[in-house]
């Protein structure tokens, strides 16, 4: 059958509509004539894919990435970056005017949007090395990926060369352009390390979380702090916009202010906003996280925090009754209930909500709504030419 993409879908995928049925398209682009072919029907939307084209939308370029069509890596390598960043901004507004909000968010797009991610996860099926295809598990071998650092990519075809049979090979790289793999596998694996360091700076590898070489940490610095990230530890992917994150919790901190950091991680905006703040504590669950955490205070001499290992849903802070301010930064699934009562109780003067998913974190603000108000938002390109977006909401307490 025969259908024109009229949109995107918040997951980047082309919609069109067949006698009043959504059908999702992936990799097309608003203005696209395609002819597609049913993969998945169901009552009322169907998921399908692209047998042909019949006229191509004039938004549409070529991709400067031979895995592109089949790779379910990244989702507007097929239009202009400019697009894509106004995707993200209109999905961010259409998603909160749905829910009764509007808001204005100021728009911080990346200074390199290509080679720019210090972090990817590579799939390995029957010895072949790659990503999967969009909701499938069927391999796309690749042998470089635009998106990732150069370093990531010099890496890879020594990877290629470690006999790895299945498994999964994390490449994290630093702005110093070292690398520290961490693999998943349970092969008798080849790994010649004089060989890698003729060419890599490699400073670890990690197998099966044993450490096989070097270290278990890459250190970076932003905005002038030192960060020490332990292997499964998480970082921003975006070096430059992560700039601009750090940048943005300074700027919203005062030198009165008793700072609580909810999901904290090695402290990124924790230590972000100790730079102005009277205290600041964090809480994370991740144990190598709270280590990185202190120790990274410490190699920056910020002595005006605290870190605190466990489940921000059951910490109890009876001890900490003056936080006027709390920043969080939770995965994807948002704020469990456990902690937006936690914050209510604590009733701090500003939320900082930093989130990777705007369909939680619109969730959330509903509930905190009755309390609080939007005092400023940005979208932050911190996911080029993905469907993902970053974005920080702050919110003041209602007087």
């Amino acid at each position: 059958m025969q259908v024109k993409i009229e949109k995107y879908d918040d997951l980047g995928r082309g919609i069109a509509y067949l006698n009043g049925k959504v059908l999702f398209v992936p990799k097309t682009v608003p203005g696209d004539i395609v002819e597609i072919a049913v993969i998945n029907d169901k009552k009322n939307f169907s998921e399908c894919q692209v047998l042909k084209y019949i006229e191509y939308s004039p938004e549409r370029i070529n991709s400067s990435c031979p895995y592109f069509d089949s790779c379910g890596g990244c989702d507007f390598l097929n239009v202009k970056y400019e697009n894509s960043l106004n995707y993200k901004v209109n999905k961010v507004k259409e998603i909160f005017n749905k829910n009764g909000i509007s808001i204005n968010p100021k728009v911080v797009l990346s200074s390199q949007n290509l080679f720019y991610r210090n972090k990817i996860t590579l799939k390995v099926q029957n010895g072949k090395l790659g990503y999967f295809k969009n909701n499938s598990h069927d391999l796309v071998e690749i042998d470089k990926c635009i998106i990732a650092s150069n370093a990531i990519n010099s890496m890879i075809p020594y990877i290629k060369k470690f006999n790895i049979l299945n498994g999964n090979v994390a490449i994290r790289s630093n702005q110093n352009e070292e690398i520290l793999l961490v693999i998943e596998s349970y092969d008798n694996l080849n790994i010649n390390i004089n060989e890698i360091k003729k060419n890599i700076k490699l400073v670890g590898i990690v197998i099966n979380n044993r450490l096989f070489y070097g270290v278990d940490f890459l250190n970076e610095n932003i905005n002038d702090l030192n960060y020490r990230i332990s292997y499964d530890s998480f970082f921003q992917i975006n070096p430059r916009v992560a700039q601009i994150l750090f940048n943005t919790i300074d700027e919203n901190i005062d030198v009165n202010d008793n700072v609580l950091d909810i999901y904290c991680g090695v402290g990124t905006l924790s230590l972000s906003a100790a730079k102005k703040a009277k205290q600041v504590v964090g809480i994370e669950i991740v144990k190598n996280a709270i280590f990185n955490a202190k120790f990274n205070a410490k190699i920056n001499n910020i002595q005006n925090t605290e870190f605190i290992l466990g489940d921000a849903s059951n910490i109890k802070f009876s001890k900490y009754n003056n936080f006027n301010k709390v920043i969080v930064d939770p995965p994807r699934s948002g704020l469990t209930n456990s902690v937006i009562s936690t914050i209510l109780k604590i009733n701090p003067e500003e939320i900082i909500y930093v989130s990777c998913d705007p369909q939680t974190l619109v969730r959330d603000i509903k509930i905190l709504s009755a309390n609080y108000v939007i005092k400023d938002s940005f979208v932050l390109d911190m996911f080029c030419y993905s469907y993902h977006v970053e974005t920080i909401v702050i919110l003041n307490k209602i007087v």
